[in-house]
C-alpha cells in the first residue's frame, strides 16, 4: 500500500476559514466527482490543525493523505484525464501550490 501525505497551505489573501469552507464544499465534490477517485483511491483523510498549549502554531493549513494500492495506481490517478483536466485546476483557487509538500509514502505500523 502507497500513502500520498501532502502538507497545504491556503492561497495568499484567503481566510483559514475560506480555506476550510472551499475545500469542503467546492474541492471535495468535485475531487469525489471523477470515478478515477473510487477507481484508485482506497483511503483519503484530510486533517486540520487544532490549537495545542506548548506546541508552536502550525505551519500549514491541512495535510491530506490519500492511500493506492500501487505506485502505478496512485500515477494514474495523477495523470488521468479527469484529475488533469477538472480537479488539478482547481487547486490554484485556494492553494498556494509552490509551498505545498509532498511525500510517497510506504507505511510500517508501529503500534
Amino acid at each position: 500500500m502507497i500513502k500520498l501525505a501532502i502538507l497545504l497551505t491556503r492561497r495568499k489573501g484567503m481566510s483559514h476559514q475560506e480555506f476550510l469552507d472551499y475545500r469542503r464544499d467546492i474541492h471535495a465534490p468535485l475531487l469525489l466527482s471523477i470515478p478515477e477517485t473510487k477507481q484508485f483511491v482506497r483511503k483519503f483523510i484530510v486533517s486540520v490543525p487544532v490549537p495545542a498549549a506548548g506546541y508552536p502554531n502550525p505551519a500549514y493549513d491541512a495535510m491530506i493523505e490519500a492511500w493506492f494500492d500501487s505506485l502505478e495506481d496512485l500515477n494514474s490517478f495523477f495523470l488521468s484525464d479527469n484529475f488533469l483536466n477538472k480537479v488539478d485546476p482547481d487547486h490554484d483557487n485556494f492553494l498556494d501550490i509552490p509551498a505545498a509538500l509532498r511525500l510517497v509514502t510506504e507505511e510500517t505500523v508501529v503500534i
